[in-house]
Parts: C-alpha cells; structure tokens; sequence
C-alpha cells in the first residue's frame, strides 16, 4: 500500500507541475491576472509543498483534491474562451480534447494506481459529479455550436454523434454517482417536495441541467444523425435517470431522451413547480421524438 500511495504522489506531482506550466502559458497570453487561473495556481503551489514531505505520510486524497481543484479552474478558464469565441472552427476540436483529457485525469490516476476499489471513495462524489458535469457540459455547448454549422454537419455528422454519444455518457453518469434517497419510515422530511426531489436522485440544480442537456443531446442525435449505423453500447438510464456504458445494443436516442426528459418536464411541474422552471423546449423535443416514431 505503501508503495502505491508513494506512486500515486510521484504522479500527482508530476501532473501539478505539467498544469502549472500550462496555466503560466494561458495567463502570458490572456496578458492579464484571471481570478480562476490565480486559484489554480495557487492550488498546485500548495500541492507541491505537500508533495515534497514524507511521500509515505502523505494523503493521496488531500493531493488528489487539490489538484482538481486546479484542474477544475483551469479548465473553467479556457472553457469560459472557447464559449466567448464559439468554438472557433480551426482550434476547437483540439482544444476540446485537451480540456476532456485534464478533466480525465484525477479518475484515470486513481484508476491506474488501484488505489480504491470505486474513484468515490478517494475522489468523493460531488468531485466525481463535478469533473462529469464539465465534460458533460461542455461536449455539451461544443455540439451546440457544431449543430448550427451546416456544411460542417454534412461532412463530420460522425463525429458529432461521437460527442454527442460521449457528452450524454458523462451528464448521465454525474446523475448516478449518488444513490436516491429511499423514503421509508426511519428518513423524516419536514418538506414533502424537497423528500421527492432525493428521492429521484436529484440534489442541485446542476442535476436538473444534466437532465434537460442529455435530453437535448438526444435530440440532436436523432435529428443529424439518425441515418447512420449505430453505436455499439448502451446506455441504462436506471431509476436515477443515470447511465453505464456496456459494448452490447445501440444508444437509443430517442429512448434515452424520451425517457429523462419526461422525468425533467414531471419534477419542473410537480416539487419545483414554484419554482418557474422552463419546461417548452423539453416538450418540443418530447413531440419531435413521439412525431419521429410515425
């Protein structure tokens, strides 16, 4: 275990130190002090002090922590200028699979190292929900951009559904690291509509944003890229309305989107009904879904 946990602090080292450079690039070309790039800067200083005491004394998920932390700011930057200049056609598609590879990091390490049986248990789950989320939103925001490229979309609709595929796996699976919480008689709730709302797995107003982005992903999937071949996988929405990929059947889109989206339009309707939430688009995309059947 030792020896593990000695790895895994070499790594974390080695990835703070890449991001730091990185970060020092992105803050001589923005040419001015950005307050995310800042945070994460001084994030990965703190990371490296703790790096270089006792490696067998140190916490694998204290350092882990911090240096998501920074991963996740400096990646907020970039998206924030990819989403100001929309997507630029020439550099995006690099710089989306740049951003998806940090984002990817802390799970991969924890991963490679064994460290823990689930990433939850060193990561925890409102990290994990966090680094799915950005993936999920921003595979999100780059389809949106792409779909409004016609000629792009004659020629690339393959990839799109590859991020589509990918963006509606990572929003799905930040619904599912955390199980509903069971009504029963020994949990008490003093709001009926709060108790209703964990008990379908939703906890914030970033998993309603899941829901309807998945829902839209899906729509797009079936509007541009219906006439290919299928994927190989499958998505199984569960309770939670949260996804596994498995290499066995083809992603429904309709399926899955029909299926989130009714879920999203009955919680906007019902506990949060005071909410105000807007539920016009997610039943356009029902109807488009039920008039595609025909």
């Amino acid at each position: 275990m030792a020896a593990a946990v000695s790895s895994v602090v070499r790594r974390v080292e080695e990835l703070g130190d890449l991001a730091q450079a990185h970060i020092q690039q992105l803050s001589e070309a923005a040419g001015e002090d950005d307050h995310f790039l800042i945070r994460a800067s001084a994030a990965l200083e703190k990371l490296k002090l703790l790096c270089g005491e006792e490696k067998e004394c140190s916490n694998p998920s204290n350092l882990l922590e911090l240096y998501t932390q920074a991963i996740l700011d400096m990646t907020y930057f970039e998206e924030n200028k990819l989403v100001d200049e929309d997507f630029p056609e020439d550099s995006s598609s690099q710089k989306v699979k740049e951003l998806i590879r940090f984002l990817s990091e802390p799970e991969i390490l924890v991963k490679e190292n064994n460290m823990h049986p689930k990433p939850c248990d060193l990561l925890g789950d409102e990290l994990l929900e966090c680094l799915s989320w950005r993936r999920g939103a921003l595979l999100y925001m780059y389809c949106h951009s792409l779909t409004k490229r016609r000629e792009w979309l004659l020629r690339k609709s393959t990839l799109l559904k590859k991020h589509l595929v990918d963006g509606i796996n990572y929003l799905l699976q930040m619904l599912n690291y955390r199980c509903p919480i069971q009504l029963n008689e020994g949990v008490s709730f003093q709001d009926l509509d709060t108790a209703t709302l964990l008990s379908a797995g939703i906890f914030s107003d970033i998993h309603l944003l899941a829901m309807m982005y998945s829902g839209e992903m899906c729509y797009w999937g079936l509007k541009h890229c219906a006439d290919q071949q299928p994927e190989n996988c499958e998505m199984d929405t569960g309770v939670s309305g949260a996804s596994c990929m498995t290499h066995k059947e083809s992603l429904d889109f309709r399926e899955v989107g029909e299926k989130i989206l009714k879920k999203y339009v009955s919680v906007c309707e019902g506990p949060l009904k005071e909410q105000e939430w807007n539920t016009t688009n997610a039943k356009q995309i029902l109807n488009f879904f039920q008039q595609s059947c025909k």
